[in-house]
């Protein structure tokens, strides 16, 4: 009975006895301007109450100006008045988690989007999370299989690594991606598609990932036409979701497609607050955020990982474009797909000479590296030797290295292109590249 009353007593002391309401004052853009609630923060949680009964609206505070709170909408606003009720939600942006997400398709606030009822959560999980302290991170030394012949045995990958996916338009990002999740040796797989076009879900869904795929899976979506805040909350409800299985000890690979217009949805926030606009127009929280966001990916030594694959989208095939350039300086590694090789048939249109996995030295044997060596060798004298070859002015025996690489140049552009539904071993995928190589 003590520790009842107790409970009881603590219940008392923290409950609302006066209520606390803040009023609309102002709507520009995307932001709303309220005054009060009081005793409301950064990051809290606030409904805007519409008048005359057409529902409420979740909103973020995303700043506070002049006495005034600055809100970020999660809906529409049509029909917003001045002195629309604005009340504390209680408490920040957190999502459910738990096992009964494991194949289910959800949105930003991990409710269904599919048809198979509710979600099954054990806990929340605030999306806004810490990274994993740096003493308390594990080495990254046991190799992931991605059974993806190009990257296994070229761009060997560890459990905790990080890497980004650099594509255009039309190379086969979304083919590759769904590659990795029905194929990659992980517990579970979490997939944050940000500001895909409406139709484009439902063809990943069936198309590049599958019933096999999605059985192990969660699928966290938030397409182009929903406010950038939504954008925005869905990937960082990806990474949460991902982090709830890691601490249960799983291996996790964390696919956020893409990382891009992630930063977009961020740049919209940060303009929306008052933000100066820097390089392409982007704030300076973008690459704060992006850098946050990656750096929650690793390893613990208690135990379980995220592996984290994020793509970035290239204008123009320019892979020096900002969000590129600071992804590339955080991640530990990048995939550069190459619209040659896909114009050509090649899939998945890897680019092996412009790609790099800065642990794959670490993590591959020293037979399997002098096998690397080799093959990247073959490939760059073939690429250097490119229009001389098309031009047919080159003799052979002029080169011995040329000779030698294009006797080798139909093996291994066979042994870098793979069907979709078919999944490679590593092992047999390196016994395959030491044959053709002759032992490297």
């Amino acid at each position: 009975m003590t520790a009842r009353f107790e409970r009881l007593r603590e219940t008392i002391r923290g409950a609302e006895l006066v209520e606390r309401v803040g009023h609309v004052s102002r709507k520009a853009g995307l932001l709303v301007e309220s005054r009060g609630p009081s005793g409301v923060g950064l990051g809290d949680l606030c409904r805007i109450e519409l008048a005359q009964g057409r529902g409420q609206v979740l909103a973020e505070v995303a700043g506070l100006a002049h006495e005034r709170l600055q809100l970020l909408p999660y809906g529409s606003l049509d029909g917003l008045m001045l002195g629309d009720r604005v009340v504390p939600a209680g408490h920040g942006f957190s999502v459910p988690v738990g096992d009964g997400l494991l194949g289910r398709v959800v949105d930003a606030f991990c409710r269904p989007l599919d048809d198979k009822g509710p979600v099954a959560a054990v806990s929340r999980r605030p999306v806004r999370g810490a990274p994993i302290p740096a003493l308390r991170r594990s080495r990254i030394d046991a190799v992931m299989e991605t059974g993806v012949r190009a990257i296994d045995s070229m761009l060997t990958i560890g459990y905790g690594q990080r890497l980004s996916i650099m594509a255009g338009s039309g190379v086969g990002k979304s083919t590759l991606l769904g590659m990795l999740v029905r194929n990659c040796a992980a517990d579970v797989v979490v997939v944050g598609l940000i500001g895909e076009r409406g139709r484009e879900v439902l063809e990943f869904l069936e198309e590049n990932l599958g019933e096999a795929g999605l059985a192990r899976a969660v699928v966290v979506v938030a397409t182009a036409d929903e406010p950038a805040l939504v954008r925005e909350a869905a990937a960082l409800s990806a990474v949460s979701v991902a982090e709830h299985f890691r601490d249960q000890g799983r291996s996790v690979l964390l696919i956020v497609d893409s990382l891009t217009r992630y930063a977009m949805a961020r740049r919209e926030v940060g303009l929306a607050i008052g933000e100066p606009a820097t390089s392409r127009g982007y704030t300076p929280s973008v690459f704060s955020e992006l850098a946050g966001m990656l750096e929650r990916c690793g390893t613990r030594k208690e135990g379980g990982s995220i592996t984290g694959l994020f793509t970035v989208l290239v204008e123009g095939d320019d892979i020096h474009d900002p969000v590129a350039d600071s992804v590339r300086g955080i991640v530990d590694g990048h995939i550069v797909l190459s619209r040659e090789l896909a114009n050509a048939g090649h899939f998945p249109a890897i680019d092996v000479l412009g790609s790099v996995s800065r642990l794959s030295s670490t993590l591959a044997s020293e037979d399997e590296r002098r096998l690397m060596k080799s093959c990247r060798k073959a490939l760059s004298v073939l690429a250097a030797s490119k229009d001389l070859l098309e031009l047919g002015a080159y003799r052979a025996g002029g080169n011995p290295e040329l000779d030698q690489a294009l006797e080798r140049k139909a093996g291994l552009e066979a042994f870098l292109q793979q069907d979709t539904q078919e999944r490679s071993e590593r092992e047999t995928a390196l016994a395959r590249l030491s044959a053709l190589l002759g032992g490297g």
